[in-house]
C-alpha cells in the first residue's frame, strides 16, 4: 500500500516541477514575441536572455514525466496513451514547432520576427493542451466499452470545464512568467523591463484567479465527485488564496534599495507556493483514480519489486542531478556577468 502512494507522489512531483518550469518557459517565449516590435524597450531582450539557457533544461522534465508514467503505472499508461492519442499528438507537434523555430529565430536574423511569432504562439498553446488532460481524467469523456477506451473529443471541446482549465493554463502561464521576468529584470537592473513585467503581472494575476474560480464552478457541475473532495480541504484552498494575495502584495510593497516599488522575488515564491498548495488539494481529491472511474493507482501500479528498483534509480538520479540544477539556477539568477550584459550585446530591433 505504501509503495503505490510513494509512486504517485514521485509522479505528482514531476508533474508539478514541469508545470511550473514549463509555464515560465512558454510564457517567456510569448512575452519575447509580444514585445518584439517595441522600440527602446528591453522586455524582449530580457525574455530572450531568460529563454536561452533554460528551455532545454525544462524539456528534460517532460521526458522524466513520461518515463515515470510508463515505469510506475504501466497499465494506466496504456489507457492514457490510447485516449490521449489526438491531444498528445498535437502537443508533440507544437513542442517540435516551438523548439525548432525558437532555435532558428536566434540564427536567421533576417527571419527573426516571423520565427519568433510562430514559436511564441505555438508555445502559449501548449500549456492549454497539456492541462486538457485533467478534464479528460475526470471520466466524463472517456467511453470504456469492453477492452476499448475511446475519447469523446466533441464532448470534451464543448465542455465549459475544459475551457475553464484552458483559460486558467494560459493566464497562469502569462502570470507566472511575468513574475519571474520581473524578478529577473530587477536582478539585472533593467528597470524599464521590470516596470513592464510588473505591470503585466498586476493585470493578469486577478484574471488567473477568476479562471481558478471558474474551474471550481464548472467542476461542481461536471465532476461533482472531485469537487466534493476538494471542499473537504477548504482551509488549504484558503491558504492558497492567501499565498496569491501575498504574491500580489509583494509587487506593491515599497523597495528601499530602488525607487521602483515591488519585491518580485517574494511574489515568485508566494505564487509558486500557491500553486503547490492548490495542486496538492486537487491531486489528493483525484485519488485513487488515474482515469475516473475505471483506472485507479492500485489497478495500474507496476510490480512491487520493479517499483523498488525504479524508486532506487530515481533516488540515485536525483542525488546526482538535483545539486546540478540548484547550481545552474544560482548561477543563472546571481551571475552578475550574465545578468548585466552590456547593452551593446543586445541586438537592436
Amino acid at each position: 500500500m505504501l509503495d503505490v502512494y510513494l509512486a504517485i507522489t514521485v509522479l505528482w512531483g514531476f508533474v508539478f516541477i514541469y508545470a511550473v518550469m514549463a509555464t515560465m518557459d512558454f510564457g517567456a517565449g510569448f512575452w519575447s514575441m509580444f514585445y518584439i516590435n517595441r522600440r527602446k524597450a528591453t522586455a524582449t531582450s530580457i525574455a530572450n536572455r531568460y529563454l536561452s539557457p533554460t528551455w532545454e533544461v525544462t524539456n528534460t522534465f517532460i521526458v522524466a514525466l513520461v518515463v515515470a508514467v510508463y515505469s510506475l503505472f504501466p497499465r494506466g499508461a496504456y489507457t492514457l496513451g490510447t485516449i490521449l492519442l489526438v491531444p498528445g499528438s498535437l502537443i508533440l507537434l507544437l513542442l517540435s514547432i516551438r523548439s525548432a523555430f525558437l532555435v532558428f529565430s536566434n540564427i536567421a536574423e533576417e527571419y527573426k520576427k516571423p520565427l519568433t511569432y510562430i514559436s511564441g504562439i505555438s508555445g502559449i498553446l501548449i500549456p492549454g493542451l497539456l492541462i486538457s488532460v485533467l478534464p479528460i481524467t475526470h471520466g466524463n469523456y472517456v467511453d470504456f466499452s469492453g477492452n476499448r477506451q475511446t475519447l469523446d473529443l466533441a464532448g470534451l471541446f464543448t465542455s465549459p470545464n475544459e475551457y475553464a482549465f484552458f483559460g486558467f493554463a494560459l493566464t497562469s502561464t502569462l502570470f507566472l512568467s511575468s513574475l519571474l521576468l520581473a524578478d529577473y529584470s530587477k536582478a539585472s537592473e533593467e528597470f524599464e523591463a521590470y516596470r513592464v513585467y510588473r505591470r503585466d503581472a498586476l493585470f493578469i494575476g486577478p484574471i488567473s484567479l477568476i479562471m481558478a474560480f471558474l474551474i471550481m464552478f464548472t467542476l461542481k457541475n461536471e465532476a461533482a465527485w472531485i469537487y466534493g473532495k476538494m471542499m473537504k480541504d477548504l482551509p488549504l484552498l484558503y491558504l492558497s488564496l492567501g499565498c496569491f494575495l501575498v504574491g500580489g502584495l509583494g509587487l506593491l510593497l515599497p523597495s528601499q534599495k530602488t525607487k521602483t516599488p515591488g519585491w518580485p522575488r517574494l511574489s515568485v515564491i508566494a505564487v509558486t507556493a500557491q500553486y503547490l498548495v492548490a495542486s496538492y488539494v486537487y491531486g489528493k481529491a483525484h485519488l485513487p483514480y488515474i482515469v475516473y472511474p475505471e483506472v485507479t493507482i492500485h489497478s495500474a501500479f507496476t510490480d512491487p519489486n520493479s517499483f523498488r528498483a525504479i524508486f532506487i534509480t530515481y533516488i540515485v538520479g536525483f542525488a546526482i542531478l538535483f545539486p546540478g540544477f540548484i547550481y545552474f539556477w544560482s548561477l543563472f539568477m546571481n551571475d552578475k556577468r550574465y545578468l548585466r550584459q552590456s547593452k551593446s550585446s543586445i541586438p537592436k530591433k
